[in-house]
């Protein structure tokens, strides 16, 4: 069949290269699709500092180069096509790009999912700059420094706590005058000596030339907005937004299980309710979205489809 290969997977993250790179190593013919540039969310980290074996001073958009060099030197094909439907209803898997339509026997999907940012001028300049949306990743570079966590649920409730281990400060920031976390969590919120709160409250904007220097809030029920500097002797502080997670599944929708946020259930082996599709990292509901469980999906799946094809399909 024209165009037909063993292994489609839609996304170039971190879960979906590392897929590329163990299907390709297997000798089945794959084929990575991505809409924008390979990736994900970590190519706008400015350190990778927690990922097992990465060199010291790793970077985000090194490390992912690293796995895409990977992923091709063992052969896999990876091509630029935003997609905008598939047909997972026969044997043979149908992706329908905007270029071309595509054809496999198993398909991995690793789409991924993106923080909701804030929406603010200044957010997207400064992410990787002072703005993070991952204090796992993060919190260490904001040692004795202070911090503003934007969000009132258990997320960011949470991270805040989590940041109170690095930062000597961190400010809790809600639009409303109660937080939506839990009861247990707010509990240890409020105990937390490090814990500050501030109600009522919006970012309008994120200021500073090439590192966070100040930030603008406004009191949603007086109007009064204010702006916060940076210490003289610190001269930036953290920005942490946690105000939700946006999957990447809309073309998924009614084409196979998602949970009431969009993300896909899998059981341990990454298999999918459809047979034949296989899910790998953060679209997937998990507890914990880093690279390093991106990558472990996606080493996952890619043994699982093999198998998968193995005992499907006739050589």
């Amino acid at each position: 069949m024209e165009n037909l290969y063993d292994v489609i997977i839609i996304g170039a993250g971190p879960a979906g290269l590392a897929a590329g790179l163990y299907a390709a190593r297997a000798k089945m013919k794959t084929l990575i699709l991505e809409k924008n540039k390979a990736g994900g969310q970590i190519v706008t980290t400015n350190e990778v500092a927690n990922y097992p074996g990465s060199v010291e001073h790793a970077t985000g958009p090194s490390l992912i180069a690293r796995m895409v060099a990977q992923a091709e030197e063992f052969g896999s094909e990876r091509k630029k096509d935003t997609i905008i439907d598939v047909d997972f209803t026969e044997k043979i898997k149908v992706i329908k790009g905007q270029e071309k339509e595509y054809k496999a026997k198993a398909v991995i999907i690793a789409t991924g999912a993106t923080p909701r940012p804030i929406g603010c001028p200044g957010e997207k300049e400064l992410t990787g700059k002072g703005v993070s949306y991952c204090a796992t990743c993060d919190g260490d570079f904001f040692t004795d420094l202070e911090v503003f966590v934007i969000g009132g649920g258990d997320s960011a409730v949470e991270e805040a706590m989590y940041l109170t281990k690095f930062a000597r400060k961190v400010t809790i920031v809600h639009r409303r005058d109660a937080l939506r976390a839990a009861k247990s969590i707010q509990e240890k919120a409020f105990k937390n000596e490090k814990l500050a709160f501030m109600w009522d409250a919006g970012v309008e904007e994120i200021k500073g030339d090439g590192i966070v220097e100040s930030i603008v809030f406004k009191n949603k029920k007086t109007g009064e907005v204010t702006e916060y500097h940076a210490d003289e002797e610190d001269g930036t502080f953290g920005v942490f937004p946690f105000i939700g997670y946006q999957a990447f599944s809309d073309i998924f929708k009614e084409k196979i299980e998602l949970d009431p946020s969009g993300y896909i259930p899998t059981d341990a082996d990454m298999k999918t309710n459809v047979e034949g599709v296989f899910a790998a990292g953060d679209i997937r509901v998990k507890s914990l979205r880093q690279v390093v469980t991106a990558t472990a999906d996606g080493a996952i799946a890619a043994v699982q489809a093999e198998k998968y094809i193995e005992n499907n399909f006739e050589e």
